[in-house]
């Protein structure tokens, strides 16, 4: 018998027993509550003696899906399986009744069912409930994947993520993980005074970040209107507006490639701090690393890659060009020469050489020969202007930027920096960055004037950043591509390369 026979013979018994449940009555009830989860129960009864538990003559109401079943005669087992783990059930003919234990047997794994009954302690001391009372809550019509296995098709995991979080239960901590990680986050900047804010996540002119935006339209307004690449100018403005310290957690959207750093869609944490600089938050990033790890994990050593990371331990600083001297040992005059950069950005298999400036091919350079080298927390600092349109110059060296960006594990974290609040040279950097755009660059920003009318009233000093959630999941998890720390990360049409 194929593989498929089988699984279509498998559907049609299912669909039977649903309809024969729906000639009695109601198939799928909504009447039923419980009253304990499976945690909550061995938290406080998996140490009792046997003889104590009995004595105490508990009664509970749990509900579940079947995960394993052992059929007999006249009892059997069950093991439900609920959001928070897994309690066994002892299901007795003469306790529920000839007429139930016969409709019981026709259950199968996957149904969603709800038991009553008392705790009690098997021969070998597992805690369970022996029921006096059974409801079929919801007929499963598909059978699960097989049990040991579960799902190890990669593809299929993200593809049918609801069947990953029930059979690998490391997928589902994985996902606790991240939103115990965005909790703490969000407690900690709260601690430190910020406010947290929502901003538009469709903008009139996309701005805030080098990056492809999606398009959409509005119907009502006729008008083009772009998902945002960034929050940036308009937590910005905010900060204009007299809100000194403010923070947003929400998603970005970027018209760029799928990888197993990238997705078109994910989550930041952006937040701006007034009579602060990019060494400021330099500090502040580490502080935040390290009491997330502790509230998080209990310590403030990271999986990544496979290595143990010790966030307490001192970050390394380097500038970008010194890095790629260090890691792609090029003499360091010749990044400043561009035939050699041209020909080193050849090597790397760069694309569009000759429609990049000097900074964008030193940036290039970087991210393609030194990036996935930084494993240890490291922040790269001393930016040309030109790639850095939003922040403000070094005082000793107007060429390169107050910025920086922090690598862990071979993967870019956050990128902070002093913010320009000079009106003026803000207008001409946006009128640069039109140019750029005009001439083929997808990536460059668009003029925003209002956002420009914005600072002529005055932008305090101040500095900003942002920081990849999915990234940091990754790194507190040691997960290996973004997909895994994705409930339902972007995948291509079925059956497309």
């Amino acid at each position: 018998m194929s593989e498929e026979k089988s699984q279509n013979e498998l559907l049609a018994l299912r669909r039977a027993k649903l309809e024969e449940l729906k000639s009695k009555g109601i198939a799928f009830p909504n009447n039923y509550r419980r009253d304990s989860l499976s945690h909550e129960l061995h938290a406080s009864f998996d140490s009792l003696k046997p003889e104590s538990l009995t004595k105490k003559n508990v009664t509970v109401s749990i509900a579940g899906r079947i995960m394993l079943q052992r059929i007999m005669g006249k009892a059997s087992f069950i093991t439900l399986q609920d959001g928070e783990g897994k309690i066994q059930a002892y299901i007795k003919s003469d306790n529920i009744g000839k007429d139930a234990y016969k409709e019981f047997k026709k259950w199968d794994l996957g149904d969603i069912v709800g038991i009553k009954g008392k705790l009690f302690k098997t021969k070998t001391n597992e805690l369970t409930v022996e029921a006096i009372n059974i409801n079929l809550l919801t007929k499963s019509l598909r059978p699960l994947p097989e049990k040991h296995a579960g799902l190890v098709d990669t593809e299929q995991r993200y593809r049918k993520r609801y069947l990953d979080l029930l059979t690998n239960e490391e997928s589902l901590e994985l996902f606790k993980t991240r939103s115990k990680i965005i909790s703490e986050i969000r407690n900690i900047f709260l601690e430190e005074g910020y406010l947290e804010v929502e901003t538009p996540m469709m903008h009139p002119i996309p701005g805030g970040a080098a990056a492809k935006p999606f398009i959409t339209h509005h119907n009502a307004l006729d008008m083009d209107l772009y998902l945002r690449i960034a929050p940036e100018l308009y937590l910005k403005r905010l900060v204009v507006g007299g809100v000194e310290k403010v923070f947003e957690i929400n998603r970005n959207f970027r018209n760029e490639g799928l990888s197993t750093k990238h997705n078109p869609e994910f989550t930041m944490l952006e937040f701006y701090t007034a009579y602060a600089d990019y060494k400021d938050q330099m500090n502040f990033m580490k502080s935040l690393l390290k009491k997330l790890s502790k509230r998080v994990l209990g310590n403030t050593r990271i999986g990544s890659n496979g290595k143990n990371i010790d966030l307490s331990k001192p970050f390394d600083e380097i500038s970008l060009l010194d890095s790629i001297v260090k890691y792609m040992e090029v003499e360091k005059e010749k990044l400043k020469n561009r035939k050699e950069l041209e020909k080193l950005a050849k090597t790397l298999k760069v694309k569009e050489i000759n429609k990049l400036s000097l900074g964008k091919l030193q940036l290039e350079i970087f991210e393609k020969g030194v990036e996935d080298k930084l494993e240890k927390p490291t922040f790269i600092v001393d930016y040309p202007k030109d790639v850095s349109p939003l922040s403000r110059n070094q005082d000793h060296n107007p060429d390169y930027v107050e910025r920086f960006e922090l690598f862990i594990g071979g993967r870019e974290i956050a990128n902070g920096f002093s913010e320009l609040n000079d009106p003026v040279e803000q207008s001409e950097r946006f009128k640069q960055q039109a140019q750029q755009k005009s001439s083929g660059d997808e990536e460059a920003m668009e003029y925003d004037e209002d956002y420009v009318e914005s600072l002529e009233y005055g932008l305090p000093p101040c500095a900003g950043v942002g920081v990849g959630i999915d990234r940091i999941v990754m790194l507190f998890t040691g997960a290996s591509s973004i997909r895994d720390v994705l409930l339902f990360p972007q995948l291509k049409p079925k059956g497309k390369d």
